[in-house]
């Protein structure tokens, strides 16, 4: 007989139905923990919360199935991300022009597509894990847009367990899902994030050094080491 320690589905289940009721949930990603909500007021409570500059977008969880149906990819920018996430396994965010049209996106008010998407494109959490896997596929069945950021206070690092999540944060959460120290820990921060159309990174982020690495053997992309 197998013995688990987590039952993610039944997890994610727990985590996705909050969220689809209105509510917002602190999710175990393997980049960290993420502060997730779908509806318009639980998004503006998150970046309130959160103490986010203006500036700053929600980023949207999504599976490969979710990334290939809303990002728009020429055949090179395609193989890039298919060598980083599905060759090497790697978590990334990816910034991408993205079909406006798509229904997960059409479930926005205009408010939320404002602070979600700019210049066409979407940034998509790729990758981060089988609790992330398994709450995008049910995104995907149900039509509910899963956004958010990291679950901590702007600048304040991402957080990787979940009793170092500030008070104030986890007190806007419905559920909690406490899965432990995260996977990319050793980096003590969030995931990469990769601008495709100019194949430059925004963010040094988890994983960093190996997404240079490949970038730079697999399609001669050399990213600047102060990234």
């Amino acid at each position: 007989m197998t013995h688990r320690v987590l039952d993610i589905e039944a997890d994610a289940r727990r985590a996705f139905e909050a969220i689809r009721a209105g509510g917002i949930a602190v999710l175990p990603m393997d980049v960290g923990y993420s502060l997730i909500g779908s509806s318009e007021a639980a998004l503006r409570r998150i970046f309130d919360t959160k103490r986010r500059a203006p500036s700053k977008l929600n980023a949207m969880l999504g599976d490969d199935a979710i990334h290939r149906e809303i990002h728009l990819l020429d055949t090179r920018q395609r193989a890039v991300v298919d060598a980083l996430v599905q060759d090497h396994g790697l978590p990334l965010g990816l910034i991408a022009p993205g079909r406006m049209d798509h229904p997960l996106l059409r479930a926005l008010s205009p408010a939320m597509l404002e602070r979600s998407t700019r210049d066409g494109t979407v940034l998509m959490l790729l990758n981060a894990g089988p609790f992330h896997a398994a709450i995008c596929r049910l995104s995907a069945r149900h039509g509910v847009p899963l956004f958010g950021s990291s679950a901590n206070l702007s600048l304040s690092g991402t957080k990787f367990r979940v009793e170092d999540i500030e008070p104030e944060v986890l007190g806007i959460a419905d559920v909690v899902i406490d899965h432990g120290l995260r996977k990319w820990h050793p980096y003590r921060a969030s995931s990469t994030l990769l601008d495709i159309r100019e194949m430059r990174v925004t963010r040094r982020g988890s994983c960093f050094d190996t997404i240079a690495d490949v970038l730079r053997r697999q399609f001669g992309i050399e990213l600047p080491d102060n990234t």
